[in-house]
């Protein structure tokens, strides 16, 4: 049986794993097993903080709405609710973004539910 040289694959992978663990610090930079540890745990953090980013701001979406209606004396949750009575779809994106930077229009909106 003919003998098997691996040189070109093991040094791609290598390469490939150098590559992908640049800047981290220690020895987990530039040895292959620390370096493969590392790099398998980064990817598990990236893969649950994609999902956590959703939550995070979510809640900041609600925090921005709910200090642009302190000044209208509407509270977030009776705010919610009317929005959902009154039909109007607007997701809390769309709100937030309204209280930051379009403050008048979100006024109408609050306006329009206090009617």
């Amino acid at each position: 049986m003919p003998r098997v040289k691996r040189a070109v694959i093991h040094l791609k992978k290598r390469r490939k794993l150098y590559k992908k663990v640049k800047g981290y610090k220690g020895n987990r930079k530039n040895t292959i097993r620390l370096g493969r540890v590392a790099s398998l745990k980064a990817g598990v953090h990236a893969y649950v903080d994609r999902r956590k980013k959703k939550r995070t701001f979510r809640a900041l979406w609600q925090i921005r709405i709910g200090a642009a209606l302190a000044e209208t004396g509407f509270s977030y949750s009776k705010f919610i609710g009317a929005l959902k009575a009154a039909e109007i779809t607007l997701d809390r994106k769309v709100l937030a973004d309204l209280a930051a930077n379009h403050p008048e229009v979100f006024a109408k909106i609050v306006a329009e539910l206090k009617k």
